[in-house]
């Protein structure tokens, strides 16, 4: 077990198994992330607790458990995408990070040039003790996109969705490709059409385990729609009279097309 001890009082606790988080239980059905100088449990041996820092600067702790706890009256473990309804939005993004930090730590333990273990040097770095190779936690970028046709805008459901709602066209960014091209190709590619006017929305950090999201609004320009069939189970335009169950509040998807619907 590794960590600092210089630990303040308020220190934050990621503990992880698999993708389900460690939170307390507090009073009025309400949840916290464990605060302290010490884990809230003891890590499994061999467990390395990686020391996060967040984007304004805090730092927090993290770990992964080799099994799950057990609910008590104390705690319980959650979904990460389920804790975003109990947790603040700070805490869900810190979560967030711990748990993309958790996963390249996991999938980076040997040198993928030389097979040799690597050695962790810093927070975001590893470094091949045999060959010098050195890693960072990898982040896979995607698109997202609202696509308009009059009054309508275009709504799928993908097969991998948990669930029976419809969102936007989405895909990974590919070598060699600007961030607008991937967005015609994807759009093209899963739906047979062909989308103009494309303009920048925001972006999102999406711990699935380790994307970014990066929205855009398009305008339809022409085609009919043809699914591509591995990835899309149904597609169509809708009107805001007759949408039908759309992503929640926590994606980028749901943003796009909360703005839409406010400003058309």
């Amino acid at each position: 077990m590794e960590y600092s001890e210089e630990i303040n009082p308020s220190m934050r606790w990621f503990v992880f198994y698999r993708d389900q988080l460690l939170l307390r239980k507090e009073e009025n059905n309400k949840y916290s992330v464990p605060c302290g100088t010490e884990p809230p449990i003891q890590p499994s041996v061999g467990q390395r607790i990686q020391e996060v820092t967040l984007t304004d600067g805090r730092k927090v702790k993290a770990f992964a458990l080799m099994q799950p706890v057990g609910e008590t009256d104390e705690w319980v473990m959650m979904g990460l995408r389920a804790s975003y309804d109990c947790l603040s939005f700070d805490d869900y993004q810190a979560a967030g990070k711990a748990f993309q930090i958790l996963y390249w730590d996991k999938h980076s333990r040997f040198c993928p040039v030389c097979g040799m273990p690597m050695k962790q040097e810093g927070p975001i770095m590893k470094k091949c003790s045999n060959c010098g190779n050195e890693m960072y936690p990898p982040v896979s970028t995607a698109i997202i996109v609202l696509i308009r046709k009059g009054k309508e805008i275009l709504l799928v459901h993908a097969r991998n969705f948990r669930g029976t709602f419809y969102g936007l066209v989405a895909g990974f960014l590919e070598t060699g490709e600007t961030l607008e091209q991937c967005v015609q190709r994807e759009v093209l590619e899963e739906t047979g059409l062909k989308v103009k006017n494309i303009t920048y929305f925001g972006n999102q950090p999406w711990p699935y385990p380790s994307g970014l999201m990066v929205g855009f609004i398009a305008d339809y320009e022409s085609g009919e729609i043809k699914l591509q069939d591995e990835e899309l189970s149904a597609a169509g335009f809708y009107s805001k009279d007759n949408l039908p169950e759309i992503p929640r509040k926590m994606s980028i998807a749901r943003k796009l097309i909360d703005w839409w619907l406010e400003n058309n």
